[in-house]
């Protein structure tokens, strides 16, 4: 009797202490990696690394499967930090220019601006919803400048992994060209 209340004691007490853990240990979202070969990888738990790989690592190829596997994800809102993926040729000198955009959004959409200047001026307003991508028909964020002194100028991002967008910036005419890829990071 004595050894079944013990047992019954000793079970009492792990239940209770697992019962502790699971109220005490907090909820965590579950990260995921995903590889795209050759260092190139998008972690969802990670900001840093996917702002990384989508700016240094990744290829064009590898850039647009990334888009394409995403889907519009949140708005942004408020300021971001702004970076030119491609062509590389605009990598370097973008910064001195164009430094990242400011959002004015709630969950259906809103206004941008981008910050440019080393000084981040805002200029160039955009109207930002939800519609389809030119690249792959799927939905996305536009932003789009008809408002602006450039209406011409057409972009749409996609939230990559938490804080972090990349996007396509579109000339709307003719064929509509590709201007230039783009990674926005939460300031």
């Amino acid at each position: 009797m004595k050894a079944a209340r013990a047992r019954l004691s000793t079970v009492a007490a792990v239940c209770a202490s697992t019962a502790c853990l699971l109220v005490l240990t907090p909820a965590t979202a579950s990260a995921e990696v995903t590889d795209y070969g050759h260092d190139c990888v998008v972690d969802t738990g990670n900001s840093a690394v996917t702002l990384d790989s989508l700016r240094f690592r990744c290829s064009v190829t590898q850039q647009d499967q990334i888009y394409r596997d995403a889907q519009a994800g949140a708005v942004p809102n408020g300021v971001v930090n702004g970076w030119v993926a491609r062509p590389q040729q605009f990598t370097g000198i973008a910064p001195a220019l164009w430094q990242g955009k400011v959002f004015r959004t709630g969950p259906d959409g809103g206004t941008a601006t981008n910050r440019v200047t080393g000084a981040g001026i805002e200029a160039f307003p955009a109207d930002v919803y939800r519609t389809s991508s030119i690249l792959d028909g799927e939905t996305t964020w536009a932003l789009n400048y008809a408002p602006s002194p450039t209406p011409q100028v057409y972009d749409e991002i996609r939230e990559i992994a938490p804080g972090v967008w990349f996007g396509y910036s579109w000339w709307r005419e003719g064929d509509w060209p590709l201007l230039a890829a783009f990674v926005l990071a939460s300031a």
